[in-house]
């Protein structure tokens, strides 16, 4: 493999997809065009608010695995006022992070819905003191910014009465058993989906809790035909037993690039997705955008959760984190924002993006480097070497290229110390021709 730089291009934004797994019911030429817009993305925010607030206690997870008994969470409706809401403020900060997109979790799965939902369950229109619903003006706010509305909807929901589980080791019922009472759960999930889709037709969907049951028994298939009746540019997570679009890895990252076309890691700025004043464990803005660059360096992109509280504001550490992280990305948006995931293992020991045309490769420098970075296998000639958000040059030694051997040398670059970013400096390199890497083993071939 030698034209590294076309083949990622291929790879990423044009290649047959596999959805999420070797499964997949997905016709990859169906998806390819409207995940442009997914991929360009590279950063999201999650909003992970509901009742469990209240008392900062695990969503939903606390009853389901006996912590606190299923009456007293949702004692909580109670105390869920939404009194400082304020959606404007909210997507105003999402636009400063960066991010293209938010995704807000409309029910999680203790089945209390954010919006007006018309089946007879919980919201906290009817069921608390906030009496309003809250998703119709936050996707107004965030069109207003130009901001892609996400939905996390929860399959399961474990405060249905026609819902098989309910708490960790017991169950209601056996589908097999009572198969009229798990059809009359399907014709209620998908009510309320039907209901998210035509109230606000979001441009993806973020399902949760499929591994409770298999694709047949969610009806799965039906689920995504139905979404896009009504929407065909919507994108679904891969949380839906292989009728999603693209992986969600989950607050780890990924040691190798993963396999998927389109992936996302969604990841906490603490502990926790909901607020827990408890979890102090807060990541810094460093943490946070030294991540963000490995993700999007593999192909990825990154889904930042907050956790406002239940009066609406958003603790302070999260709009720091926020607010230093769009900073960052502001300075060295050319090299995140409509990339392309960059090198291979081995050939440069940090993050890497390339431009779309493959002409323009960006190393990201962690930890305030300065002295000699070195890039192996590269064939390329480098034309002008930049320091993104300053206007400095940079000048480059090649070492160890003998004239008649095929083999490139080493690319050392000298980074002064007085060109560093605070967080993570990013060089923009700039190529002859596109990306062209060696893959030999050295001496003649």
């Amino acid at each position: 493999m030698k034209l590294i730089g076309k083949i990622t291009s291929v790879i990423i934004l044009t290649a047959a997809s596999v959805a999420v797994n070797a499964q997949s019911k997905i016709n990859p030429d169906s998806i390819r065009n409207k995940m442009q817009w997914f991929a360009d993305a590279k950063l999201g925010i999650f909003i992970h608010w509901g009742i469990y607030s209240v008392n900062g206690i695990d969503e939903s997870w606390s009853f389901y695995n006996k912590k606190i008994s299923h009456p007293d969470y949702m004692k909580q409706l109670k105390g869920f006022t939404a009194s400082n809401y304020k959606p404007e403020e909210w997507a105003s900060l999402i636009k400063e992070s960066g991010a293209r997109y938010a995704v807000v979790t409309t029910k999680h799965h203790d089945g209390v819905a954010l919006w007006p939902t018309k089946e007879k369950h919980y919201s906290v229109v009817k069921n608390t003191p906030a009496k309003r619903d809250l998703l119709t003006p936050l996707y107004k706010a965030l069109d207003k910014e130009g901001i892609k509305r996400g939905a996390y909807f929860s399959l399961i929901d474990w405060s249905y009465t026609d819902y098989p589980a309910f708490t960790k080791d017991s169950v209601r019922y056996k589908i097999g058993d009572s198969p009229q009472r798990w059809q009359r759960f399907l014709h209620f999930n998908q009510a309320q989906i039907n209901e998210l889709n035509k109230a606000f037709k979001p441009d993806l969907w973020w399902f949760d809790g499929d591994w409770e049951h298999s694709a047949e028994e969610w009806q799965a298939s039906a689920i995504r035909q139905n979404i896009l009746k009504i929407n065909p540019a919507a994108i679904i997570n891969g949380r839906l037993q292989g009728y999603g679009d693209y992986d969600t890895p989950e607050q780890n990252f990924p040691v190798t690039r993963p396999k998927y076309n389109w992936w996302e890691l969604c990841m906490t700025i603490n502990n926790n997705w909901g607020y827990q004043p408890q979890d102090t464990a807060w990541k810094t803005p460093y943490e946070v955008i030294t991540i963000f660059a490995d993700a999007i360096s593999n192909g990825g992109n990154m889904l930042l959760d907050i956790g406002p509280k239940e009066d609406g504001t958003i603790p302070p550490q999260q709009v720091h984190v926020l607010k230093e992280l769009g900073k960052w990305n502001r300075k060295h948006e050319e090299a995140i924002f409509n990339t392309l995931g960059g090198l291979p293992q081995g050939h440069f020991y940090g993050p890497t993006t390339l431009s779309k045309d493959s002409t323009t490769l960006y190393l990201f420098l962690p930890g305030k480097a300065s002295g000699n970075i070195v890039v192996k296998g590269l064939k390329n000639n480098i034309k002008k070497i930049r320091v993104l958000g300053t206007s400095a040059t940079l000048q480059h030694k090649i070492v160890g290229k003998i004239s008649w051997s095929p083999v490139p040398g080493l690319v050392y670059i000298q980074v002064p110390e007085d060109v560093q970013d605070e967080y993570m400096s990013v060089l923009a390199v700039e190529l002859d021709k596109p990306l062209s890497l060696y893959k030999g083993q050295g001496g003649l071939n």
